[in-house]
C-alpha cells in the first residue's frame, strides 16, 4: 500500500492491531543445560519437536486480549506440564502461515520453575529436556527454527530484551 499523508494519519489512528495479523508466542525454557522440547500431534508440525508455541487468546473470565509472555508460559504448562517464569523477550519474526494468514511471532526466554515434563496428550504426545549434545544425535525430527534458537541460547550466542520493571508500563516495555 503506498503511504500518503491520508493514509499515514489513518493507520496512525486505526488500532494497533490490524485485524488479519495472528500472535504466536513461544518459550525456550531453560532448566540447567538443557531446553525443552514437545512433540507435536498436528498441522505443519505433526511429527516433529518443537519450542511449546502457540497463540495469544483472549481470556475466559473477562474476554481482555492475553499478554503475549502470559501466553508463553500459559503454552508451556498446556503443552508439557512446565512451570516457568519469562526472562525476557529472544526474538520477533513475522510469517505467513501455511494457511495464507500473516503471524507475528514472538519467542520468549523461559526458567523452569518445576515440573516434570509431561505431554497434554492432545497437542503434544513427547516433551523432554534436551542438551546440546543431545540435540545433535536425536533421532526424531527437530524442527529447524527451534532447533536453531534452542541452540543459540544454550551456547550464549543470543541477545535478550529484558523486562524493565521501574518502566511504568511494565512488564510490556523492554530495553538493551
Amino acid at each position: 500500500m503506498a503511504m500518503n499523508r491520508d493514509t499515514a494519519t489513518r493507520a496512525h489512528t486505526s488500532s494497533p492491531s490490524p485485524a488479519g495479523i495472528v500472535l504466536c508466542v513461544g518459550a525456550v525454557v531453560v532448566r540447567e543445560a538443557t531446553i525443552l522440547f514437545v512433540r507435536q500431534t498436528y498441522g505443519s508440525l505433526r511429527g516433529k519437536w518443537s519450542l511449546p508455541w502457540g497463540f495469544a487468546q483472549g481470556r475466559a473470565d473477562d474476554g481482555s486480549p492475553e499478554p503475549p509472555d502470559v501466553a508463553a508460559v500459559r503454552e508451556t504448562y498446556e503443552e508439557a506440564g512446565i512451570c516457568a517464569s519469562v526472562e525476557g523477550l529472544l526474538g520477533i519474526q513475522n510469517h505467513v502461515g501455511p494457511d495464507g494468514e500473516a503471524r507475528l511471532y514472538l519467542l520468549f526466554l523461559c526458567r523452569h520453575i518445576s515440573g516434570e515434563p509431561m505431554p497434554d496428550r492432545h497437542e503434544t504426545d513427547r516433551a523432554a529436556y534436551l542438551s546440546l549434545e543431545e540435540m545433535s544425535v536425536f533421532g526424531e525430527p527437530i524442527d529447524a527454527f527451534c532447533l536453531q534458537h534452542a541452540q543459540r541460547v544454550l551456547r550464549g550466542t543470543f541477545h535478550l530484551l529484558p523486562g524493565v520493571s521501574e518502566h511504568p508500563y511494565h512488564p510490556y516495555v523492554a530495553f538493551v
